[in-house]
């Protein structure tokens, strides 16, 4: 598992959690814990997890032209 910072993607993974699926980006670290923004449609939701129900998301390189 690679360090999860600021600005990387992620997946929520903890299979009891209302948000697991989701992928967001994470927004800041404080006291062992993840803020992830989750953005869609008209809504956006900072929701802070434990690192260990996260999965950093590899970077996909666009289309090329």
């Amino acid at each position: 598992m690679s360090a999860i910072r600021p600005g990387m993607p992620v997946q929520v993974t903890n299979p009891d959690d209302i948000y697991y699926g989701f992928e967001g980006q994470v927004q800041r670290l404080i006291d062992g814990r993840v803020a992830v923004i989750f953005m869609g449609g008209n809504w956006t939701k900072l929701v802070s997890f434990n690192p260990q129900d996260l999965q950093v998301l590899e970077k996909t390189k666009g289309k090329r032209s």
